[in-house]
């Protein structure tokens, strides 16, 4: 039998040894993957706070780092996970950085694609294997991908939210949060919406097919 320490695994839902410095970390390096649906080529982690003063004794860099490889918690690959990147040929780099006001176990994770599309995403550890996703691409929202998350970028124009939230009806999708963010009157906005049961493909692509809908993809960390 394998000889495991304190610091492999703790709990039977994480591997590290602190909920918010691995497990929540891991979680919001999979929100991120799952934001940029995979095809990573390069990753960038600005660490702030208390990240970025403990996150090589606390293992955080590994954990963000499997999160970005699409892995859970629990997964024990997460202690292998700057090997198995390299086998990938992903690009990684950790840096300190201050973010202002916000938690302090926060990261901004930097994604460039092999596309060459590039995504910011700031999310925080907010103690016990949870997290809250606070910013995308410079725009400040709020979720906690506990919940099938439904993220839809569109026009800020009539219509657009009383059409997607029909939709939802019409498959008999409840909602159990949604909030709306937007850059400036008229620009490009953000629906996040929150739901209690699973969204399909064919959901997301009658929501794409809404006029001034940019897109529509849907987050979960499971």
């Amino acid at each position: 039998m394998k000889d495991y320490s304190i610091f492999d695994i703790v709990g039977p839902n994480m591997i590290g040894p602190s909920s918010s410095h691995t497990a929540g970390a891991c979680k919001l390096g999979k929100v991120a993957y799952k934001l940029a649906k995979g095809d990573i080529k390069k990753v960038v982690f600005m660490l702030h706070g208390s990240f970025a003063k403990t996150y090589r004794g606390h293992g955080t860099d590994k954990a963000l780092l499997g999160g970005i490889l699409g892995f859970d918690a629990d997964d024990e690959r997460i202690k292998y996970s700057f090997e198995l990147a390299k086998k990938e040929e992903l690009l990684f780099q950790f840096e300190e950085a201050d973010l202002g006001d916000v938690h302090p176990n926060t990261v901004k994770i930097l994604i460039e694609k092999n596309d060459g599309v590039k995504m910011a995403i700031i999310g925080s550890s907010i103690g016990g294997g949870n997290i809250k996703i606070i910013e995308i691409d410079g725009v400040e929202l709020e979720f906690t991908g506990e919940y099938p998350t439904l993220i839809v970028p569109h026009r800020d124009m009539p219509g657009v939210i009383a059409k997607t939230t029909a939709i939802l009806s019409q498959y008999e999708i409840n909602i159990a949060f949604m909030r709306v963010y937007r850059y400036n009157k008229g620009n490009n906005a953000f629906m996040i919406i929150e739901t209690d049961s699973p969204i399909c493909t064919d959901v997301i692509g009658h929501i794409k097919s809404v006029d001034n809908v940019i897109n529509a993809y849907l987050v979960t960390i499971n």
